[in-house]
């Protein structure tokens, strides 16, 4: 199964999330302001793709990027792909159960985000 990886990215201009699933040679990525719970709706940021290498790395991110730190990973199965949404099961340590992303027209890269029991 593929795998996915939630990340905590102290930047230095702000703390955040990134939510990254593997989509064979990168990683699928957006970007969250609080940590994901399940029912909670989060605005979420499309990312550019990023290195597998994010499943496994904990440390700091070049160009003076901050640090991230693993804050969940498990498997995930493909239930929907398109260019405006993405759902997927997940099965991780503290998160579990069906991830919706979907574009919410306010403005580009913007998505909403949520987890729930599915």
């Amino acid at each position: 199964m593929p795998r996915f990886v939630v990340l905590q990215h102290d930047h230095p201009e702000h703390l955040h999330w990134d939510f990254m699933i593997d989509q064979g040679e990168s990683l699928a990525a957006w970007s969250l302001p609080m940590p994901p719970a399940r029912e909670h709706v989060l605005p979420a940021r499309l990312l550019a793709d990023h290195r597998r290498e994010y499943l496994q790395y904990e440390g700091p991110v070049s160009g003076g990027r901050g640090t991230v730190t693993r804050w969940d990973e498990g498997s995930f199965e493909w239930v929907e792909k398109s260019v405006d949404r993405v759902v997927v099961d997940v099965e991780g340590r503290k998160i579990m159960g069906r991830v919706s992303i979907a574009a919410c027209g306010e403005g580009l890269g913007s998505f909403r985000w949520q987890l729930s029991a599915e």
